[in-house]
């Protein structure tokens, strides 16, 4: 290999691999959990139905979910949307580029242009894939596939684009995964994606980890884990970047995870980046079986020890 081809090399896997190597801009931060999850808009986005993976335009105008089992939709799994009103959150529509199949995960980009969602619809490579559909003024672009350095002949699930818009982030249990992980992808000049890659670090374990958003730093994860999804209670960590990679995740408190049920589904606001919406099943406040709520948090420095 050529000198100048190893430098290329480099150079792509230092793209991929992100702030890790390429960067010295990340400060390890603390999430601080500032106030209690509070249900979002019953009756309208939390309903009797399962009520999963809020995602807020920008504007704060336009709220996008999606719901398994809610009547009216043309599969199972769909995608809804509402929009904000001077009375607040008004009826809730299936989205017109759901298909008969499953569409689920919907996540507005920081910019607002799209939404990348997942679908198993058919012309896929297999499973649940990646793909997102333009945010037009008068509705909705083309649904357009993410490719196959994106997707794999397996399940991809929840994708989310950083805000600065450079990196996809995503869960998939292909690609080598162990069971679900964690990958990125970083985003090139005409919208396409790199070759998708394994978080660095320690964050991806033996357990599931999926349903990943970053959060207003552009580089701390928050995320779902669970030794089993199947099988075992799921709950919210986050993970801070370090020169070494993404550490291995420390829990949210009990104020976001609900004592002995499942927690997951979490996403930036993009209206206020100050505050995530998840979805869980919290005995305190519920309108179905799984709903949505909604927090704050603060990011702190990570101080370091000196002896």
């Amino acid at each position: 290999m050529t000198v100048s081809a190893v430098v290329t090399e480099l150079a792509t896997r230092c793209l991929l691999s992100l702030p890790v190597i390429c960067s010295t801009d990340a400060v390890p931060a603390n999430v601080e959990v500032v106030s209690p999850a509070e249900l979002f808009a019953p009756g309208v986005v939390s309903t009797e139905a399962s009520d999963v993976r809020l995602t807020l335009s920008p504007d704060g105008r336009t709220a996008a979910w999606f719901t398994r089992n809610r009547a009216g939709g043309p599969g199972e799994y769909d995608i809804w949307i509402s929009s904000r009103t001077p009375g607040g959150w008004g009826a809730a529509s299936p989205a017109p580029f759901n298909s008969p199949q499953r569409d689920f995960d919907p996540a507005f980009s920081a910019d607002g242009r799209f939404i990348y969602f997942c679908s198993n619809r058919s012309g896929g490579l297999g499973g649940d894939d990646l793909y997102r559909v333009a945010v037009l003024a008068d509705g909705f672009g083309a649904v357009e596939h993410l490719g196959a350095n994106v997707n794999s002949a397996a399940d991809e699930w929840a994708p989310m684009l950083s805000p600065d818009g450079h990196k996809l982030l995503f869960s998939s249990n292909g690609r080598g995964a162990r069971r679900f992980d964690l990958f990125v992808s970083a985003r090139r000049p005409d919208d396409s994606f790199d070759t998708a890659v394994p978080l660095p670090g320690a964050i991806n374990t033996a357990a599931d980890e999926f349903d990943a958003t970053f959060l207003a730093d552009n580089v701390t994860v928050v995320f779902a884990r669970s030794p089993n999804l199947q099988t075992d209670r799921v709950t919210l960590a986050y993970s801070s970047l370090r020169s070494d990679g993404y550490d291995a995740g420390v829990v949210l408190p009990s104020s976001v995870n609900a004592v002995g049920q499942n927690t997951y589904g979490p996403m930036l606001d993009w209206s206020d980046p100050s505050r995530l919406t998840l979805s869980s099943q919290r005995p305190e406040a519920r309108a179905g079986s799984t709903d949505i709520y909604t927090f704050k948090y603060r990011l702190t420095p990570v101080r370091s020890q000196k002896l």
